[in-house]
């Protein structure tokens, strides 16, 4: 318990309702909008991802909501939620998501950071049941133990972190139309149909084989020496070219692939994983990972681009085997590509390393709100810091 605030339950402040059972079977009536669990996201609500079910004229009005209605998964993300902001005129809620009303005037967006605050320190631990997946149920939600700021004080935590949500989502939102700005350059740079200022020359089509070859070079890590860099697939960040990590080889025992400076390495396991990287340094890799070493005078840095285009990774997708479906080489490698001359193939790359440079400090703002939020978040709503209230405000 936090000094200086006095404590009630979730159940004394907040009408805990459960949504409506799904069952084709059973249900009948008007068919109305509802959302599930999957529509709802930390702090947000994806109403596109509603669906339809019959409701009666009781249903519409238990599972009707309103706005400021706070969603809450009772599965899965054990307290996933976001505050309903009449996404939809007319909406509903199923039986995964708990909504929560305020009695006597919980601030709902506090309610909120509470219930990400708890989850991000394991606090739902005690309450939730598990069989197969994760639950919090009603019975057992109710009795949480809520801290009780004044009115006023709800609302300053509660203006505060919105202040900080409201950044995040900017910057999402706006790394998200830097991203499709890129991709729309890739559709447009990488197959001639717009060319850069300068460039008139005739690209060749050629099957990829002739630009870029799996080496199959194998080396045992144990006999590389300590401190040689080693990539696995979970060390590259699906989708953006970048490491997440970087491990050495130390406690790898399986061959492994050899790399070198300028090779394109990209994971033939789950392509749609999308998965690549241009090493900047020598070193090993799975056996999952195709190293991709280019041929004559082409650019690495354009191949780089080609394997994240969306052309290439639907040609890897069609994959051999169910379970564990690997990208079939002796179909890429006569995937026919439109190539440049490779000063054109340099400059290419280089406009859209420029597109992901400025995506890549967008995201670093982003990591650091988001550091911010958490640092604030373990100040304000335990306590341990009070922020000044004007109690006439």
């Amino acid at each position: 318990m936090t000094a200086g605030w006095a404590y009630s339950t979730v159940g004394s402040q907040f009408e805990v309702q459960l949504g409506k059972m799904l069952d084709a079977a059973r249900n009948e009536g008007e068919l109305k909008p509802f959302i599930g669990n999957r529509a709802v996201q930390w702090g947000r609500i994806d109403a596109n991802a509603s669906g339809q079910v019959p409701m009666s004229r009781l249903d519409m009005q238990r599972f009707r909501l309103r706005e400021g209605d706070l969603l809450v998964c009772e599965g899965g993300e054990v307290g996933r939620a976001a505050i309903w902001r009449d996404q939809l005129p007319e909406c509903y809620f199923q039986k995964a998501l708990h909504r929560l009303r305020p009695r006597r005037g919980y601030d709902v967006r506090l309610m909120q950071a509470l219930l990400e605050y708890w989850a991000s320190v394991d606090g739902f631990r005690d309450y939730v049941t598990q069989t197969s997946i994760a639950h919090l149920p009603r019975e057992k939600f109710v009795t949480i133990p809520l801290p009780l700021p004044s009115t006023h004080e709800q609302r300053r935590i509660g203006d505060v972190l919105e202040l900080v949500d409201n950044l995040i989502a900017a910057l999402e939102r706006l790394i998200a139309k830097k991203q499709a700005i890129k991709q729309g350059m890739m559709q447009q740079l990488l197959t001639g149909r717009t060319r850069l200022p300068g460039f008139v020359a005739e690209w060749e089509v050629a099957p990829f084989k002739e630009i870029a070859l799996p080496s199959p070079e194998r080396l045992d890590p144990q006999t590389s020496g300590n401190g040689t860099l080693l990539i696995e697939l979970d060390d590259i960040e699906p989708g953006t070219g970048r490491l997440l990590r970087r491990e050495t080889v130390e406690e790898a025992v399986s061959m492994k692939s050899v790399f070198r400076t300028g090779d394109v390495l990209f994971g033939k396991l789950r392509a749609y994983l999308r998965k690549f990287w241009l090493a900047d340094s020598s070193g090993l890799c799975s056996t999952e990972i195709w190293v991709l070493r280019t041929q004559g005078h082409h650019s690495p840095k354009f191949i780089r681009y080609l394997v994240e285009s969306d052309s290439f990774i639907e040609m890897a997708s069609n994959a051999h085997g169910t379970h564990m479906p690997r990208a079939d080489w002796s179909l890429l490698s006569r995937f026919e590509i439109a190539i440049p001359p490779p000063d054109e193939q340099l400059a290419i790359a280089n406009v859209l390393l420029d597109a992901d440079l400025e995506i890549e400090v967008l995201q670093r703002r982003l990591e650091k709100a988001r550091d911010i939020k958490t640092g604030m978040m373990q100040q304000l709503l335990t306590g341990r810091v009070r922020l000044p209230v004007d109690v006439e405000s």
